[in-house]
């Protein structure tokens, strides 16, 4: 799956609103980043499109970190799509960044990964594709939202313990004045560090009637485009036409995927699920879909989910189902 068949990403209605409200014009943006000014208007773009428009602002802005605070400071809550407002309107900050972490699947190309531990929370923003990295506003954008979102929550200034960047984000005092903490940068991830406690400190916006309302849709809408692309489902797919290559390793599935391995082993993992157990998986279905055509020997079985020596392929079956290929081959016929 290259870059070009994985997105369209959706832009916040109140994302253009906001740049005029800041003072920078959306038809400048759409021209510096050298896209049709029917960019304005789509809402849906792909994913290079999407960076683009986010470096063209950067670069209209100026400086990254005074381009992040304006931003951040200026979207209005009105403004908010409905996974948006799922967030603003949870019972406490916590529920509010699990409910971001959950609903940010419907809108790649970032995702968070929330942990807390001790009397921290660490929220660490990844790209669907580790090969291609959102532009370093927009990071800082997703951080520094991140923290603004707790702060319109609960209506405290909420302070961050310390927040990481992998690339320079322009005036670091400006950063440092807006989050409330120390700013680090040139580190291996991009991460905001919440102090644990403000996670208990419930919404003033918690609304349980839209809650009741906007829930059951948008989960219902993210399992079914978790059912339709789970990085589970695509593996298996791209396995069963690789298996008669010969030996197939995780490398391999994840070049074809256009990610690193890396991500490709986190996203299983975030399944539930390990690329072994998919190989194995895949290696026993298609082995019993084979084995109930008669006209096809066991040994060409073996080669066609990927065994070069039959007798591997013997093993590995009897270690799945208890008997011999042709064992149960005779039991299905009977």
């Amino acid at each position: 799956m290259n870059a070009s068949s994985a997105d369209r990403i959706k832009i916040a209605p109140g994302f253009w609103t906001s740049l005029r409200g800041i003072g920078v014009e959306p038809i400048d943006v759409a021209r510096q980043a050298r896209l049709p000014l029917t960019v304005i208007t789509e809402p849906l773009v792909t994913t290079v499109q999407y960076y683009s428009i986010w470096q063209a602002y950067s670069e209209l802005v100026g400086d990254i970190a005074t381009g992040i605070v304006k931003l951040a400071t200026a979207f209005e809550t009105a403004q908010y799509p409905p996974a948006a407002l799922a967030t603003f309107h949870a019972r406490d900050y916590r529920e509010g960044l699990n409910r971001m972490a959950r609903y940010k699947q419907l809108c790649p190309p970032e995702y968070l990964r929330i942990q807390e531990q001790g009397e921290q929370c660490s929220i660490e923003l990844e790209w669907e594709h580790a090969e291609l990295p959102g532009p370093p506003v927009l990071v800082g954008i997703t951080l520094a939202y991140l923290l603004e979102f707790g702060r319109r929550g609960t209506g405290h200034p909420l302070k961050a313990h310390s927040v990481e960047f992998m690339n320079p984000m322009g005036n670091v005092q400006a950063l440092e004045s807006y989050f409330g903490c120390h700013i680090r940068m040139g580190t291996g991830c991009n991460r905001l560090i919440l102090n644990r406690t403000d996670l208990d400190r419930p919404f003033t916006s918690y609304n349980e009637e839209l809650l009741e309302i906007l829930t059951p849709a948008l989960d219902r809408t993210l399992e079914e485009r978790q059912s339709q692309h789970t990085v589970s489902a695509k593996v298996q797919w791209i396995l069963s036409r690789c298996l008669t290559r010969g030996r197939i390793d995780i490398q391999t599935v994840a070049s074809e995927l256009g990610m690193s391995e890396r991500t490709l082993q986190r996203r299983l993992t975030g399944e539930g699920v390990s690329f072994k157990q998919l190989l194995v998986k895949t290696r026993w279905e298609m082995a019993v879909a084979y084995l109930a055509d008669p006209a096809l020997e066991i040994k060409e079985v073996a080669f066609l989910v990927g065994y070069e020596d039959p007798n591997s392929f013997y093993r590995a079956f009897r270690s799945w189902t208890g008997e011999t290929p042709a064992n149960w081959r005779d039991v299905q016929e009977n």
